[in-house]
């Protein structure tokens, strides 16, 4: 539905009826999702709306904007990367999936988007529950955390359903608990070790589980 424009009163009304009738908008208009991370350093949310972008961003004076959905040419994106320059956020598109093995050079990407950003930083997908819980836990390993924090971002507490195909992010971070924990460092356990196709071929999801997160949530 979304045309492309927001220069004008019509086009910035049609940005606003896709991101709140055809991305689900209107349910994130009051629920947020938003949590610290590490306050004053990340935070995390569902896509944001613009009004809360802007509270968001005085609030917790925040610096930079994480788009874990990558570019969605939508009514929502349009309407945050708008907002977000407004602000005079950093903008950074940082694509991940929710129901496929993290891929290495997003991952790499990630922590160097860590190492150089300006905090504090809001990291967002579209509900806040399973790719903003991967780059939360990324973001925890990374600093030097434990699997047993990282696991704690994907949580149902966040609307995470584990036994669906989105539990593959939660065995990311096992198969790193197994098999690098305490003998490398995450991000060189990354890049020497971690073996996407085998992650892949060895995760099983549950048909209920899958089919309440992908049809009746109808999450990305």
């Amino acid at each position: 539905m979304y045309k492309g424009d927001l220069s004008t009163r019509k086009g910035r009304r049609n940005a606003w009826i896709d991101a709140l009738f055809v991305d689900h908008a209107v349910l994130r208009l009051w629920w947020t999702n938003f949590a610290p991370v590490e306050p004053g350093v990340l935070y995390r949310s569902n896509h944001p709306t613009p009004g809360n972008l802007r509270a968001f961003t005085h609030k917790f004076g925040l610096k930079s904007l994480i788009n874990l959905r990558g570019q969605a040419k939508n009514g929502s994106d349009a309407l945050s990367r708008d907002t977000a320059r407004k602000l005079g956020l950093d903008f950074y598109d940082m694509a991940f999936e929710s129901r496929c093995a993290p891929h290495r050079e997003r991952i790499l990407r990630l922590a160097e988007i860590i190492a150089h950003m300006r905090g504090p930083a809001l990291i967002h997908c579209k509900s806040g529950a399973d790719r903003a819980g991967l780059a939360a836990g990324l973001f925890v390993l990374i600093r030097g955390g434990t699997t047993q924090a990282a696991l704690k971002q994907l949580s149902l507490r966040f609307g995470h359903i584990k036994h669906s195909k989105t539990g593959i992010l939660d065995a990311f971070f096992e198969l790193y608990a197994r098999t690098g924990e305490g003998r490398k460092p995450f991000l060189a356990w990354v890049r020497e070790d971690y073996d996407e196709a085998a992650l892949r071929a060895a995760f099983k999801a549950g048909k209920v589980a899958e089919f309440i997160n992908a049809r009746l949530l109808a999450r990305e």
